[in-house]
């Protein structure tokens, strides 16, 4: 088994951490901003100077190849730079920093490989600047129309499109990732699990399916002080009440369920005012289609009066379980164990690159623990060492794609 070079990918870590380094160590990079530039400026240069050939495709995706030794499809590994607004240093930049310091390590100990492998960073995953969230490698995987993407605006109006054009970053439809072997992605978890089980690395082999509603309690507006308890229609009580029967309801489903309701609205939000109407979302996540479904059927048989209040529910979105290639999950797995690493094969309730492109190419994820399960906050952390055990998981994994001729 090889080994990656941990202080050099602990340096390359500190390094990118101060493109939009914020004052309490976090990152704000937001998608083709001045920070996510030079980030990808010192990226491209990084891997010239070890003459990796770099491109870029029309959505701004860079790839970074080390060429192989036949002309097979390469194994893609990466993820993204871009984060969100006061993120921390290690969502989404260490998969790409880790791909980086395993082509390194291949380079420095002259491993020829019949395969080529190519380094990605895909534009605006994070969707933190432009709307939604995995844009580029959306249009790649056909799941999101170019058109409509280039089109989102940030907060001060400027389209994707001018974005990525004067980024220096906008290529050629030609470049774009259109077929490869195997991809993986490493990423911190952005949860607790592997921490409080006291564990190295996780095995990702899949994507949870989830469903999204918005749901609006519609009442009637007063004075808060002059109309009696009994003579209201007051929409936020019964949301409240909604809130707790639903939350008995899902907790009897299944105990891996995860379900949150993330937003809430009241009109006109005053305090000496009864609201007119309260609006909140439900969103909850599970692998089993089974169990989403029932979440979505008690959501639809909401009755459409409580308390003298109309009910009205809109499905706002939803993604199907992405089960990643059992094929690459296995080569991950077997690097955990060949390293001595202690494992756990699990599924992500996040979302990533990699479920959209699992939709045409073989791919898997590997996690590393996050300390307390934190993300998209500054005080985000991942231990050097266990980013450094994530690298060595993603080496292997790749010597071992190659050995095992993924593309046969």
């Amino acid at each position: 088994m090889k080994t990656c070079n941990s202080n050099r990918l602990q340096q390359l870590i500190e390094l990118f951490s101060e493109y939009g380094k914020t004052e309490n160590n976090g990152v704000t990079r937001l998608s083709l901003s001045d920070e996510d530039i030079a980030a990808r400026k010192k990226f491209q240069e990084l891997c010239e100077e070890i003459e990796l050939t770099v491109t870029y495709d029309d959505m701004g995706n860079m790839y970074a190849t080390l060429a192989g030794k036949q002309n097979l499809p390469p194994i893609v590994i990466g993820s993204h730079l871009d984060s969100v607004i006061k993120g921390g240093r290690f969502d989404g930049v260490l998969g790409v920093l880790t791909a980086l310091e395993a082509v390194y390590t291949i380079k420095e100990e002259n491993i020829e490989l019949d395969y080529p492998i190519t380094i990605v960073n895909f534009t605006n995953e994070e969707g933190a600047r432009f709307e939604p969230s995995l844009m580029a490698s959306g249009v790649l995987s056909g799941k999101f129309d170019k058109t409509k993407m280039i089109a989102s605006t940030d907060k001060n109006g400027i389209p994707f499109a001018q974005a990525l054009n004067e980024s220096g970053f906008e290529g050629l439809k030609e470049n774009r990732l259109k077929e490869a072997s195997a991809y993986i992605e490493l990423h911190i978890e952005q949860g607790p699990v592997l921490e409080r089980k006291n564990l190295d690395i996780g095995v990702v082999e899949g994507v949870l399916g989830m469903v999204c509603y918005e749901i609006s309690v519609y009442g009637e507006s007063n004075h808060a002080g002059t109309t009696p308890i009994s003579m209201r229609k007051d929409p936020m009580f019964t949301t409240a009440n909604m809130i707790a029967d639903m939350q008995k309801q899902l907790q009897r489903l299944d105990s891996d369920l995860v379900y949150t309701i993330g937003r809430m609205n009241a009109y006109p939000n005053i305090h000496t005012v009864i609201p007119s109407e309260v609006t909140f979302t439900l969103e909850a996540r599970h692998r089993d289609p089974g169990v989403i479904a029932e979440v979505t059927r008690m959501v639809e048989e909401l009755p459409g009066n409580i308390n003298g209040c109309s009910i009205k529910s809109t499905r706002l979105w939803d993604r199907d379980t992405v089960d990643f290639n059992e094929g690459v999950v296995n080569a991950v797995e077997y690097a955990c164990k060949e390293l001595g690493y202690k494992e756990n094969r699990m599924y992500s309730g996040a979302g990533h690159d990699a479920q959209f492109i699992a939709s045409y190419i073989p791919s898997a994820m590997i996690f590393v623990p996050s300390v307390n399960g934190y993300s998209h906050r500054e005080d985000e952390l991942t231990s050097y060492k266990d980013c450094a055990k994530g690298a060595n998981v993603l080496l292997n994994a790749v010597l071992k794609l190659c050995l095992e001729k993924v593309s046969k």
